[in-house]
């Protein structure tokens, strides 16, 4: 079992910026981690800057990155970028998807993400016909991810209505597998990997668009596999409204009502609750993941995050639409956000939202043993620089703070996954041209 060592500039490990670290790794974990060790002992690769845990992307529509930049141009909504989307949805064959994916998970680790939780639910061909192979599309996915060297986990995902007691519309044929039941059955095909490298999870798109009659399918169908579930709440209040209407409930207490909801859940979003609804994520242990870049790029809302963590819901962070694929961006908007809604600084230490980006994301996604540096932990780390114009300056006890509130994916060195180096000084070690493979990928949709 070979053995390979990273010296560490300056570590985060636990709530602390050290100084001097060495890191030995093996079979893709961290095996020991030695402090006290100033200059890089012989052979090892050295890190210089802040290394922290690998970020996680707990919630990503991989096809959406083919919107940035066209959905700005005119003003619209939630419900008029969503028309666009399904424009783009319709071109996506498994071979177009995965060149996309690829090009958009490397930039992804370009970014320091080492995990991303992709949210799939473009599973059929146009019209609705199932591929010869019934996961071609997820297959897919799987494959961009293991050519961009990132961690995966396919949230496969029922999307069966249009809405509450409609059948999908003519765009989303090509996501329904007609019934929660034979959702089940194709998923069931798809397997974990034994390295990690894989996780295969479930999710219900929202309550409009799985039957509730149906939701414990799904709901059931991840408890006894111990996989994850993740689902778009309260999203928009055009949802809550037709919720009440068709069940007299919100979506919150539909889901809990089906048993949905749980420590093994993620609630994406959550922007529109109550009280109850609140205390209901919080009490079941139901994990939120905010999305703010496409929260605000949508003029979605903000979400009530504090409420939500005080109340017992851990909180993780996604880059979900791709307006901007920057982990620490979204940590940073998530409290500057929240500032602006309470006028009131200091809602979260940069170690906790460090740890919504890293830790708690991970463990949405089904890996609780990522997101610390520490042995036995899987060996998945990142780099940023302290030396660039939005670093330079700050003494390095100050890196973390440094990292959430000034630095961006632009200062990213080194990406670590599984013991690999696959961003090294900047560039990516297996896609070398991550801007031609995107501006290549989305012209052949597109242009």
């Amino acid at each position: 079992m070979p053995l390979t060592t990273y010296w560490l500039e300056h570590a985060w490990l636990g709530d602390t910026v050290v100084p001097g670290v060495a890191l030995d790794v093996a079979d893709g974990r961290i095996t020991t981690v030695r402090p006290d060790t100033p200059t890089p002992p012989p052979g090892a690769t050295p890190l210089r800057g802040l290394t922290f845990p690998g970020l996680a992307n707990a919630h990503s529509h991989a096809f959406h990155r083919a919107l940035r930049g066209r959905v700005q141009a005119e003003r619209g909504s939630f419900w008029t970028w969503r028309d666009t989307m399904y424009q783009v949805a319709s071109r996506l064959t498994p071979d177009t998807y995965r060149a996309l994916a690829t090009a958009v998970y490397a930039e992804m680790a370009l970014a320091g993400i080492t995990a991303v939780g992709e949210f799939h639910y473009l599973h059929h061909a146009p019209g609705g016909a199932p591929y010869a192979d019934p996961n071609a599309m997820g297959e897919a996915l799987i494959a961009a991810a293991a050519d961009a060297g990132i961690r995966i986990t396919l949230l496969d995902t029922a999307y069966l209505s249009s809405g509450f007691g409609e059948p999908p519309n003519e765009h989303q044929l090509r996501f329904s597998d007609g019934t929660a039941d034979a959702w089940a059955e194709r998923v069931h095909a798809l397997k974990d990997t034994d390295d990690g490298t894989v996780r295969i999870g479930a999710a219900i798109h929202s309550v409009r668009a799985v039957p509730a009659d149906q939701l414990a399918t799904v709901a059931d169908w991840a408890r006894d596999r111990g996989a994850p579930l993740h689902v778009h709440l309260s999203e928009q209040p055009a949802e809550n409204e037709a919720c009440l209407a068709a069940h007299g409930r919100t979506p919150a207490r539909l889901l809990a009502d089906h048993g949905a909801l749980g420590e093994r859940t993620t609630a994406v979003h959550a922007t529109h609750l109550t009280d109850e609804d609140i205390a209901l994520l919080g009490g079941t242990r139901t994990g939120t993941c905010m999305c703010p870049t496409t929260e605000r790029d949508l003029a979605d809302g903000i979400g009530p995050a504090v409420a939500l963590q005080r109340a017992g819901s851990p909180l993780s962070l996604g880059s979900d639409s791709h307006a901007v694929i920057d982990l620490l961006e979204e940590a940073r908007a998530m409290e500057l956000d929240e500032r602006l809604r309470t006028r009131v600084r200091g809602n979260w230490t940069a170690a906790q939202l460090l740890r919504a980006a890293g830790a708690d994301g991970h463990a949405a996604l089904g890996r609780p043993d990522a997101g610390v540096l520490e042995p036995g932990a899987l060996a998945d780390f990142t780099t940023i620089a302290l030396d660039t114009v939005r670093t330079a300056g700050p003494p390095p006890r100050l890196a973390a703070e440094t990292a959430v509130f000034a630095a961006s994916a632009a200062d990213v060195r080194h990406t670590v996954v599984g013991g690999r180096q696959v961003v090294r000084d900047g560039t990516h070690a297996l896609v070398p041209d991550v801007p031609r493979a995107l501006r290549d990928a989305i012209a052949a949709l597109l242009d």
